[in-house]
């Protein structure tokens, strides 16, 4: 059975939406990129502001409530089911709990052929990239480098701390056949 879910696991900044472009690129078939930007994106900005959202603390802690999480539950279901559809689909991910954010997604695509990557970057390069995009709360790539990838198992692990995009999404091109 082929790879019918990638999903990408990675700090803030890591690489991991380059490296989904670039995946859309090189593997035969079409696929889809959906990334927890995405979602986050989707949520009215009341989620933002409230108890239970989703907060970005200036230091670049990323908080997370329980009205975020029955929504969060609700797209990896919704993800799942497009995958069982016959959509084949690159998941961008920051598992913020670890293992326990690992787990969810298990759950949720069980019984699919899921590609497991750690996509990796030492802290300080991760947070030139933060200040060169502009657009993240500062602090962020620092305190998610290492954080996202405690009790996490994987099926292949890349390092962008020197790697290009394009190199790492054909070394997991040629495993997601």
């Amino acid at each position: 059975m082929r790879t019918q879910v990638i999903v990408l696991n990675g700090g803030s900044s890591s690489g991991k939406s380059g490296i989904a472009r670039c995946l859309q690129a090189v593997l035969p078939d079409p696929w889809l990129v959906f990334g927890t930007d995405t979602l986050v994106d989707a949520m009215p900005a009341s989620m933002r502001a409230m108890d239970g959202g989703i907060e970005f603390a200036p230091d670049g802690e990323v908080v997370v409530g329980p009205a975020f999480r029955a929504l969060e539950a609700a797209w990896i279901e919704g993800i799942a089911a497009m995958a069982r559809g016959g959509a084949r689909i690159v998941v961008d991910e920051v598992f913020l709990g670890g293992a326990a954010s690992q787990k969810r997604w298990q759950q949720a695509l069980g019984g699919l052929r899921v590609l497991w990557v750690g996509v990796r970057c030492e802290g300080a390069v991760a947070a030139g990239r933060e200040v060169a995009r502009g657009d993240r709360t500062l602090g962020m790539a620092v305190s998610q480098a290492e954080v996202v990838h405690q009790g996490v198992v994987y099926d292949l692990e890349i390092d962008t701390t020197h790697a290009e995009s394009m190199e790492c999404a054909r070394i997991i091109a040629g495993r997601a056949e």
